[in-house]
């Protein structure tokens, strides 16, 4: 699978500082689930703990489908 250009260590700050606001993944390019995570504050929190996760293990990935990783 394809590496993303995007920062492993931003993507997990964001999420870890602002993940109830969904701003991990404006980052990552994903505007709608983005906007959907800011208006339900990441979804009570569930939705930002599951994408810190797959940050944490590189899972996560770009709006392109390309994993973010160290």
């Amino acid at each position: 699978m394809e590496r993303s250009s995007k920062s492993f260590v931003a993507a997990l700050l964001l999420c870890i500082f602002f993940g109830g606001l969904g701003i991990h993944r404006f980052y990552a390019g994903k505007i709608g689930t983005g906007i959907l995570q800011l208006l339900t504050l990441g979804g009570l929190g569930i939705w930002a703990l599951i994408d810190l996760i797959l940050i944490i293990v590189s899972k996560f990935t770009d709006s392109e489908g390309r994993r973010i990783t160290p």
